[in-house]
């Protein structure tokens, strides 16, 4: 059985959040369909703007003008329904992203690829509820312990995103290589202990949503028995009818095997799980020049760096597959055709 996820004064009615996906796989649409539906939609703001005409030119400025357009969207979807954005603590100007989503009335703001230490200040003042993104305790443990001491709060709820999640990880390669040995249980119901101390501190209850390779209602029901209040699913609704994504992008998560989906080097500086595909073998064999520098992540220097992630998951989004890179979970191989968001709600929930 599941119970109704609540933050703070949020309540959604089934307890799942779906996975932000960027660029372009996650936004209103989307996160608009899960949110009618009673679970929490959530829109990706990497590099938004990407299909703006004026992008190449400035695209922070066509990246904050469609962060509004895309909460609006996805209202018109869902009027009572609850939103998030999801935004990389490795994004440049992290800040203004934050801000601009707030001022649009964004109900969450989830954050991982990187630890959102700053979040609290920049989102002062705001109703909007923080929920940070984390893979270990010692990770759990950063967050909440320096929130509490500079900024006297504390999360309103916490992902755990595990081994098995799919884009930017927060493992080694090696660990993702030994996954079976993680014993990645004992990280969860630790994470969840130690959030619950502080929710006793703060006298509020912190719930800890369980992200990676969550297939169906067996898997949450695991999760909710080891303390977890809620899940966070990406990779299943990718292929569904109202995910944003080209039918390409969608098409390649049915095709792959088990052996194509493999771990890769990311220009963000973590590894990211991944489709083998020609892409891949180019930038396996050496770098790639970047021919435009979108100024999106900042530890990038676009001397270096082995490709242009912009670029490449901009191919991902548009279809054109042989330049993509395509992001996804484990159990990618798993899904075999095209279903509507309804039906990824019913393998949890009917």
């Amino acid at each position: 059985m599941y119970k109704a996820l609540k933050i703070g004064n949020l309540t959604a009615k089934l307890p799942i959040i779906q996975g932000g996906m960027g660029v372009g796989i996650s936004l209103s649409s989307l996160a608009g369909a899960v949110s009618a539906k009673g679970g929490i939609g959530v829109i990706s703001t990497a590099q938004i703007g990407f299909s703006e005409p004026d992008f190449n030119r400035n695209p922070l400025e066509a990246n904050l003008r469609m962060i509004g357009e895309h909460i609006k969207r996805a209202r018109k979807l869902a009027p009572s329904g609850i939103l998030g954005v999801n935004i990389m603590v490795a994004t440049q100007n992290y800040a203004r992203y934050v801000k601009e989503a707030i001022k649009n009335g964004i109900d969450l703001i989830i954050s991982g690829a990187g630890l959102p230490t700053e979040l609290p200040e920049i989102a002062k003042g705001s109703k909007a509820k923080l929920v940070p993104i984390v893979s270990s305790l010692k990770a759990a443990s950063v967050i909440l312990k320096m929130w509490d001491r500079k900024n006297n709060i504390t999360p309103d709820a916490i992902i755990i995103e595990g081994p098995k999640a799919g884009g930017h990880l927060g493992f080694s390669t090696e660990q993702l290589e030994h996954i079976d040995d993680l014993a990645y249980d004992e990280e969860i119901k630790n994470i969840i202990a130690l959030t619950k101390d502080y929710g006793t501190k703060y006298g509020k209850d912190i719930p800890v949503i369980v992200a990676g390779g969550v297939q169906n209602k067996q898997d949450m029901e695991h999760y909710f028995d080891l303390g977890a209040e809620g899940i966070q699913v990406a990779t299943k609704f990718v292929t569904t009818e109202e995910c944003d994504a080209d039918i390409n992008y969608k098409q390649a998560y049915i095709n792959c095997k088990q052996e194509d989906i493999v771990i890769v080097k990311s220009p963000v500086g973590m590894p990211g799980r991944a489709i083998k595909n020609k892409f891949m073998e180019k930038v396996f064999f050496g770098r790639i020049p970047i021919k435009h520098c979108y100024n999106c992540i900042k530890s990038c220097n676009p001397a270096q760096t082995p490709y242009c992630i912009t670029e490449a998951l901009s191919n991902a989004a548009v279809g054109n597959l042989d330049e993509a890179l395509l992001f996804c979970g484990a159990n990618a191989y798993m899904e075999d055709k095209i279903r509507t968001v309804q039906d990824v709600l019913d393998d949890y929930f009917a």
